[in-house]
């Protein structure tokens, strides 16, 4: 199996940093890349903020997160990833541009490294295609934010190896997470559940059925869910539930995955939700504190 002990991340948004944070601190080498230089340096900051409140919080040792910085490097070259043992991508959800992103990464990452994507809802054997190496390539999907939520859910491609799904594994129980696994789907397990939810929650919101108010405490309160789903599309960004629903409907092919026109209206008008300032709700201070968009 092969041993891990240097890590790529590509984006550098919540997801990449979140990652790229986890892994440092599980005392890997890792290297978090953007093509943006300023968002490099909001991640820095953003990274060391997190490590600082772990050690303060008794969570990690002053040793421990001093080590863990000094572990991290950032970079705007991907070339710097030739030696990594796995490089995970997170950036957007966008089939033809994973690929692009893989299609570069198989002519860099050394022949027995792992090419892994943090793909929410996009087929890894399509992804794979990408590459001379479909056998190590993998889903490995974070909940977010990746340091906190204990779930990683990881998809087999058509061709992915036992070897790649074992590594992958063993490489999210290091970082003290519950693994689920799942076949190659549209959605995969946890998205095929949770965005249509959401979904119809817009449909509801449509229709004038309820507020956003009472849609949102109905489901906190009468299913005991800690955020109500319209909030929660706020926090994920309705930009990616709009597309997670678009890859819905065009795998599964059934109209129950339509994505709701309210939502389409709101992605259309630039109403993204908390990263923004604006989504379902107005969020006052909010665009100000939002960690970037991956870019490349």
């Amino acid at each position: 199996m092969v041993e891990i002990k240097a890590v790529g991340v590509v984006g550098s948004g919540q997801m990449g940093s979140g990652i790229a944070q986890l892994a440092a601190v599980h005392g890997l080498k890792v290297w978090l890349l953007d093509s943006d230089p300023e968002a490099l340096s909001r991640a820095k900051t953003f990274i060391a903020g997190n490590v600082r409140r772990m050690i303060s919080k008794g969570h990690i040792s002053q040793a421990n997160g001093d080590n863990a910085l000094s572990l991290l490097s950032y970079t705007t070259n991907l070339e710097d990833f030739q030696d990594a043992d796995i490089v995970i991508e997170a950036i957007v959800e966008s089939e033809d541009v994973k690929k692009n992103l893989f299609r570069q990464l198989d002519r860099i990452v050394k022949p027995s490294g792992i090419l892994a994507s943090n793909t929410s809802s996009i087929s890894i054997t399509r992804i794979a295609s990408a590459t001379s190496r479909p056998p190590q390539v993998i889903g490995m999907h974070f909940m977010n934010p990746p340091p906190i939520m204990k779930l990683v859910e990881i998809v087999r491609g058509a061709d992915t190896s036992d070897e790649t799904f074992l590594a992958t594994k063993a490489l999210a129980e290091r970082f003290k997470k519950t693994v689920i696994c799942s076949q190659d789907f549209a959605g995969f397990i946890v998205n095929r559940i949770l965005m249509p939810m959401i979904n119809e929650a817009f449909h509801t919101l449509y229709t004038g059925v309820a507020t956003k108010e009472d849609i949102d405490a109905g489901m906190k309160l009468g299913t005991n869910h800690p955020m109500g789903p319209l909030e929660l599309a706020d926090f994920i960004g309705l930009d990616v539930c709009l597309s997670i629903m678009k890859v819905l409907h065009a795998g599964l092919g059934d109209t129950k995955y339509l994505p709701c026109p309210l939502l389409v209206q709101y992605v259309d008008a630039g109403r993204l939700g908390r990263k923004c300032g604006i989504g379902v709700y107005y969020y006052r201070d909010a665009a100000k504190q939002a960690q970037p968009s991956a870019r490349l």
